[in-house]
């Protein structure tokens, strides 16, 4: 235990219920327990039904859905009471009031659905109709939530594939379409939030075409600037956004640990307590030439189990680059660093193997599952969460049989339905702990809980207090505990509380107008309905450049009238919202036909190859076949005491060199590469003791993203003129790398995991010392070419960056990363500010011709 920080409870503030409010609906609420609404949900409801667009940026538990479904169910029962007035005379006729629900996943419509069934049963109200519409949903089901549902709840991904295409058959919905509720905004970043931001502006559109001007109601976690944030999200001026940020509900006090696994009690001992970390999901083998060192990314899904981000760098409102690092009055900036007293080393440091997050979490779940306590115990991975359940389920039946049946994994890939029921287990106390990935993360109904473990910095503040959000929620005490894994960020930041506690959360970063975002979805609405010169304001100051060009590459038709999508092909076809690479991989039992769940088909290489062992439940499964054009592994149940390791290997390959500008000797160059991952092989390792069995070669083909990069070359006498050895290289380049990828979302609006990187002391195409920066989309993105033509200005805040941090050897804020592939290792903070010196030497005065 590094640290305890105790948070103090915070009384509830109540409000009196809106006179607007439907009497039958707060009749239900007050039923349902809920005597009078918090202030903060009083005041966004009132806000919404003035028909101001709203924000309600509260805590985890703070119950923001009240503060959408009350004014959202007055208005469709208000429609309803004034056609009952005198049914018999036409005037008496009214459109009924509709709302859309969108939201991340569909686990958190189906809880919506839920909770609505749940609030409407209570005072026996039949006359709203409420139903959930996606791509699951059978034609019979749509067609009649077509035509009859008052309450639709579905997801972006929907609107954008089949509600929007096909907007005359919601004419109905369209046309009297109060408000759109926009639930758990924070999740929407990066180009993931570009493209539903769009979505957004693309169903604004639609809806005033058929007469209707809704009103946006967005939920948020705390985040930095919620009312900027909803307003780009929407397409709105931020002054036209009503940011409610005063959270009024009740809170117990928080007890919030932070804790180091202690140290192995030698390195020969015998790991006979030891699970698999949740790192090792791969062993990579030494790669062959033009093979470098990947931190790639892409947008995770929401209950994707990297799903991290990098919390060091924002991107300022003002465009402008902020002062970097500390000032001199700065806490701890004087005589710490390299040079100082070593105030900010971490203490008491340790250079031999600690016990493994996973190990540490499955124990502390199982003392406090036998002394009571409700938990939530949050991995970073879904072999972790597997890995803790099954463990902890181990240790508790030595202790009592039942105990142990009260323990589950929970995560992404389970069927629907297996996951309605572990939340329903977990909520009625059927079930006293779940081991999950960020699954559980968002605002899925479960409350009551007394802890909650986090085996690693889950990569940004919002994720962490989202996840600590779960503990002690409707104002009861609560545990939180966050275990280091053995990465230096981790150990970093349990040993500076303040870096976590001090430092704000961070602001939701995605830029709507991004060109490569922009184009398909100017496509998308023009087959909607043809584009009119008056419209072209709500996607961005570059729309008619951006249109003009889309003609001449005929994508689109200009004529007198607009602009018209001719093409047979649906035009959502151009752009994934996600970019998640394919369809899932079904898992399914060979003997039986079962479906047992689904596989990521960006991870299917790698966790159901031929031979991989399949953990669901806590039952081992061995796969039998991959079948990889049918989106197919067929697995057998079968007890094993090992799991498996995929052995990959990454290369990058410059396809093209659009541009080129020398800086003396080095050189900056812009073009398409091919990042190419490919799984080889795998290992068996018995559990515990990770003692490797054997290994297998495997046949796979090599998956290939063809996409744009910036890269910059360091020569030999660069090098040389650093003084950086060629021992240190590796860990200068690696440095540098991660640096150039905190500071890029300074100066092009994305996420950290917009972006990926790589970095080789001796590339294969350009013969020397090379760093890449690439867009972690196909195609590209615009994030690394923005960064080409600033590159003196981002190469430069770089170095000042790194430079400028107190801290000896890295840390979070300057060259560790939350999201990479190699465990921050090597990395050399001292070489890389030489190298970096070194380079920005030869810089022109000027950034590369645009």
């Amino acid at each position: 235990m590094t640290h305890v920080r105790h948070l103090p409870a915070r009384a509830g503030v109540r409000a009196p219920w809106p006179t607007w409010a439907d009497p039958d609906v707060v009749r239900a609420y007050r039923a349902t327990g809920v005597s009078e609404p918090w202030q903060h949900q009083a005041t966004a409801a009132d806000a919404a039904w003035s028909g101001r667009h709203t924000v309600l940026a509260t805590s985890t538990g703070s119950g923001k859905s009240l503060a959408f479904w009350l004014p959202a169910l007055t208005a469709a029962r208000g429609a309803v009471a004034s056609g009952t007035l005198d049914p018999g005379r036409i005037e008496s006729v009214a459109r009924r009031a509709t709302t859309l629900y969108l939201c991340p996943t569909k686990a958190l419509a189906a809880g919506q659905l839920a909770a609505l069934d749940t609030l409407l049963g209570a005072a026996a109200l039949r006359d709203v109709r409420v139903a959930t519409c996606d791509g699951d949903t059978a034609l019979d089901e749509r067609r009649w939530v077509q035509e009859h549902a008052d309450l639709v709840l579905t997801n972006p991904d929907f609107l954008h594939f089949a509600l929007l295409p096909q907007h005359r058959r919601w004419a109905r919905l369209l046309g009297s379409l109060r408000y759109v509720v926009v639930d758990e905004c924070h999740a929407f970043r990066g180009v993931f939030g570009a493209h539903v931001g769009l979505v957004l502006r693309r169903l604004r559109r639609v809806a005033r075409s058929y007469g209707a001007s809704p009103v946006f109601l967005l939920a948020s976690a705390t985040t930095a600037d919620p009312a900027a944030s909803a307003a780009r999200l929407v397409g709105v001026d931020p002054d036209d956004v009503v940011a409610v940020t005063d959270d009024a509900s009740p809170a117990g006090r928080k007890t919030f640990v932070l804790w180091q696994p202690p140290p192995l009690p030698g390195a020969d001992a015998p790991w006979t307590d030891l699970l698999p970390d949740e790192d090792p999901w791969a062993t990579p083998v030494a790669p062959p030439a033009g093979a470098a060192r990947p931190d790639g990314g892409g947008p995770p899904a929401p209950d994707d189990a990297w799903a991290v981000a990098d919390d060091a760098w924002h991107a300022p409102a003002s465009g402008t680059l902020p002062p970097v690092g500390p000032g001199p009055d700065a806490p701890g900036a004087a005589g710490s660093g390299p040079l100082g007293t070593g105030e900010r080393v971490v203490a008491d440091a340790h250079d031999g193997p600690r016990r493994t997050a996973t190990a540490e979490i499955a124990d502390l779940l199982t003392d406090l599952v036998v002394a009571g306590a409700r938990t939530l115990a949050f991995t970073r991975s879904r072999r972790a969460a597997e890995s803790v359940a099954s463990a902890t389920r181990d240790h508790l039946r030595d202790v009592d049989p039942d105990l142990a049946r009260a323990v589950s994994a929970y995560r992404g890939g389970y069927l629907p339905e297996e996951r309605r029921a572990l939340e329903r287990a977990i909520r009625t106390g059927e079930l006293r702990a779940l081991a999950t990935t960020n699954a559980l993360e968002l605002g899925i109904d479960i409350s009551g809980l007394d802890a909650v473990l986090v085996a690693g910095w889950p990569g940004t503040r919002v994720s962490l207090w989202q996840q600590a959000g779960r503990a002690g929620r409707a104002g009861a005490d609560g545990l939180v505990a966050l275990v280091a894994r053995e990465d230096p960020l981790d150990t970093f930041l349990v040993h500076h509380p303040e870096s976590i506690f001090e430092a704000p959360v961070e602001a939701t970063v995605f830029d709507p107008a991004n060109p490569y975002v922009l184009a398909p979805h100017l496509c998308a609405a023009a087959a909607e309905l043809p584009l009119r010169a008056e419209e072209l304001d709500a996607f961005g100051p570059s729309t008619s450049e951006l249109l003009a060009e889309l003609v001449e590459r005929g994508a689109l038709r200009r004529r007198p009238s607009g602009w018209y999508w001719t093409h047979a092909e649906p035009a959502t076809r151009l752009t994934d919202l996600r970019g998640t690479g394919g369809d899932p991989v079904r898992v399914v039992e060979s003997a039986t036909g079962r479906l047992l769940g689904t596989v990521d088909a960006a991870s299917a290489d790698a966790t159901v190859h031929d031979g991989a062992v399949y953990v669901h439940q806590g039952a081992t499964f061995v796969v039998d076949e991959l079948h990889l054009d049918d989106g197919v592994a067929l697995v057998t149940r079968r007890d094993v005491d090992y799991g498996t390791w995929a052995r990959w290997v990454t290369s990058t390959e410059i396809v093209s060199v659009d541009e080129e500008v020398p800086w003396g000797p080095l050189t900056w160059g812009f073009g398409a590469v091919d990042v190419t991952t490919q799984v080889l092989g795998y290992q068996r390792k018995r559990i515990p003791d990770l003692q490797v069995l054997g290994s297998s070669e495997l046949d796979l083909p090599a998956r290939t993203l063809r996409t744009t990069a910036a890269w910059w070359t360091a020569p030999a006498a660069v090098v040389e003129a650093a003084g950086v050895s060629v021992e240190d290289l590796p860990g200068a380049l690696h440095a540098a790398e991660h640096a150039s990828i905190g500071l890029l979302p300074l100066l092009a609006t994305c996420d950290r995991w917009d972006l990926g990187g790589l970095s080789t002391a001796l590339h294969a195409d350009t013969g020397e010392a090379t760093v890449f920066v690439h867009d972690a989309y196909p195609g590209g993105a615009g994030f690394a070419e923005h960064g080409f033509r600033t590159a003196t200005t981002w190469l430069r805040a770089t170095r000042d960056a790194v430079a400028a941090c107190p801290c000896p050897t890295g840390c979070p804020a300057c060259v560790q990363s939350p999201k990479c592939g190699n465990a921050n290792n090597p990395l050399d903070k001292a070489a890389a500010v030489r190298l970096l010196d070194a380079v920005l030497a030869h810089a022109p005065e000027t950034p590369p011709a645009a």
